[in-house]
């Protein structure tokens, strides 16, 4: 994989550095510590070009491929169009106050322009005893490349993986000439049973994708009462997940589940990090 990550001089820089050296990686990756320099002194090209060699060589002593760059200009912009012209797999980023360059603006912006996957980072824990992947799948190509990500990378010893989908009721209102528009209760029934078969599938559609890579998988399926992003949200902090996949948007069936704006939600609004995936 080829990583673009993002930093400046908060703490949240620190959290972004934490997270990748405590997790493993596939063979031969390289990573890429950008820092954006601002126009607002002549100075901050030598304070981003420190920032990013000292990270640069902190990545090299967890025996990572990595090297500094750095960029004048805006960061929305410039680590969009970095991540492009390297060509980037992913972009890790953090995301924190409005007080330092890569703000929760600059990472929801990241997610919404990015060609590539982006993993905004929070609260990085230990992983030394696994991680807690929770898969938010519809059954979509976006969700399906979401979980061959997960599939294609190490992970530590002992992580799991939740697959989590949403049964959508699409109801069709019934009229009568002499009464109001109502809902069937033999329609209702009929639906749902449509709605959970096709959450059922999209999760059994994940799992096979999974099932080689020797994850612990389970599955959890919700009847959607509420918006798509809170059910994820609060799955994702009931289960105690340290990482969320996101597909970058959904397709037909239940499309609302995964679209872009409920992707970029989750990685704005997460407790835990959150990586849309893009195809």
């Amino acid at each position: 994989m080829k990583i673009l990550v993002a930093i400046d001089s908060s703490p949240a820089a620190e959290s972004v550095l934490a997270s990748i050296v405590a997790r493993p990686w596939p063979a031969e990756s390289s990573f890429e510590v950008l820092t954006v320099a601002g126009a607002e002194d002549e100075d901050a090209p030598r304070r981003a070009t420190s920032l990013s060699e000292d990270a640069a060589r902190r990545l090299g002593l967890a025996k990572l491929n990595a090297t500094a760059f750095t960029m004048r200009g805006r960061a929305k912009a410039a680590i969009v169009d970095r991540a492009r012209q390297m060509a980037a797999d992913l972009i890790v980023l953090g995301s924190h106050n409005s007080r330092h360059i890569l703000l929760g603006g600059v990472a929801s912006a990241v997610v919404r322009h990015a060609h590539c996957s982006v993993e905004v980072v929070r609260n990085p824990r230990d992983f030394s005893r696994g991680m807690k992947l929770l898969l938010a799948t519809d059954g979509s190509e976006p969700s399906l490349a979401a979980a061959r990500a997960i599939a294609a990378r190490p992970w530590p010893a002992g992580t799991e993986a939740r697959l989590l989908s949403a049964a959508e009721l699409s109801l069709t209102l019934l009229q009568s000439s002499l009464e109001p528009p109502y809902v069937s209760d033999q329609l209702l029934e009929a639906q749902r049973d449509d709605a959970i078969k096709r959450a059922e599938q999209a999760v059994h559609s994940a799992e096979r994708i999974l099932s080689e890579t020797g994850l612990k998988t389970s599955a959890s399926i919700s009847v959607l009462v509420e918006n798509p992003k809170q059910i994820i949200l609060d799955e994702a902090a009931q289960w105690a997940a340290d990482l969320i996949f996101v597909g970058s948007h959904g397709r037909h069936g239940l499309d609302r589940f995964l679209l872009g704006s409920v992707s970029e939600a989750v990685a704005t609004h997460a407790n835990c990090s959150v990586e849309v995936v893009r195809v």
